[in-house]
């Protein structure tokens, strides 16, 4: 897939003095606006970003401003040119953006962010009608798929889970679609499947499958097993039966963690306090979204890059112990 840095690119030029105004002064006192890097409509991204910045506005600690992107490279890369103050994204896709590895190879910024969380369990689901022939991840071979937004955490799950299951480009016609014109897209039989990387219950999918039935399909066993050895970030996730209407088993699968990221630009004592808000607000934020969100013993585990200095120190004033943290 050719990605579309030319439009990133022109973005962060035409950003860039105002994104300087803000990081040179960002080092001696909060900055008042903070952009927060988020997905479009449809995803747990958004309801997150729309949620968390509510609490953070009633507060002193700046004013947070969403901006819809195509996910999480998009993000990491806004987040890389300071355009960006507050990111999330998937695990893995932070791990290469900070090492400058996998579709993060060929750039050359530095990664001025630090993590501030794991927030819960993305897991990639891959949906058929309920009336569809398609059983598993090898019948979608011959079959038109949408593979999530470009730029985005599915678009990496979607590639890398069929390539372990033996498939590529030539053998699928993959389209990228938004989640919420991939659930139309299936629901209208103009795609045979859509791959979402997402936490579950997605309302997207809920909605689908009130509309017209669902079927998530396994990835699991060799190609599973193939997977989580090639990319340290997945894990095992198992969807109970019940967590989409007509979903009578459970469904085997895999995940990722989805991070809270902090632009290093950021005062220590900032981000400090947006960590101290999101636990001290973490059951009513559960509540809303309707998913579990880790605890904060729990929301140092799955990150393989330093913490910013700022949650760092919540941490352990916590007595948590995270294994690097990022200079500020």
């Amino acid at each position: 897939m050719i990605l579309k840095k030319k439009w990133l690119a022109a973005a962060l030029a035409g950003i860039l003095l105002a994104a300087a105004v803000l990081s040179g002064c960002a080092s001696t006192e909060k900055a008042k606006r903070l952009r927060f890097g988020v997905a479009g409509e449809g995803g747990i991204y958004r309801e997150f970003g729309e949620r968390f910045a509510a609490l953070e506005n009633e507060t002193d600690n700046g004013q947070v401003e969403l901006k819809a992107t195509a996910g999480s490279a998009a993000n990491l890369r806004l987040l890389t040119g300071e355009y960006l103050q507050l990111a999330i994204a998937q695990a893995d896709l932070v791990q290469d953006a900070y090492d400058q590895t996998g579709i993060f190879a060929d750039e050359e910024e530095d990664r001025g962010f630090g993590a501030v969380a794991a927030l819960y369990t993305e897991t990639c689901q891959v949906v058929v009608r309920a009336d569809s022939d398609i059983r598993s991840i090898e019948d979608l071979h011959g079959r038109t798929v949408s593979i999530g937004a470009e730029e985005s955490g599915s678009e990496q799950n979607a590639l890398q889970i069929l390539s372990a299951y033996g498939l590529n480009d030539k053998m699928v016609s993959m389209v990228n679609l938004n989640y919420e014109d991939a659930a139309a897209q299936l629901k209208a039989g103009r795609v045979d499947a859509i791959f979402m990387t997402v936490g579950a219950p997605s309302p997207v999918l809920t909605a689908l499958a009130g509309e017209c039935g669902i079927r998530l399909l396994k990835v699991d066993g060799a190609a599973a097993q193939r997977l989580m050895s090639a990319y340290s970030a997945y894990n095992t996730v198992t969807l109970p039966a019940g967590t989409y209407p007509g979903q009578t088993e459970e469904v085997q699968t895999v995940g990722v963690k989805a991070v809270l990221l902090a632009s290093n630009a950021l005062p220590a004592k900032q981000v400090q306090q947006l960590t101290q808000l999101l636990f001290s607000s973490r059951e009513g934020l559960e509540e809303q979204l309707g998913i579990p969100l880790d605890p904060e013993e729990n929301a140092v585990e799955g990150v393989g890059i330093p913490f910013h200095a700022g949650a760092a120190a919540y941490y352990k004033a916590a007595g948590i112990t995270v294994n690097q943290t990022a200079g500020n």
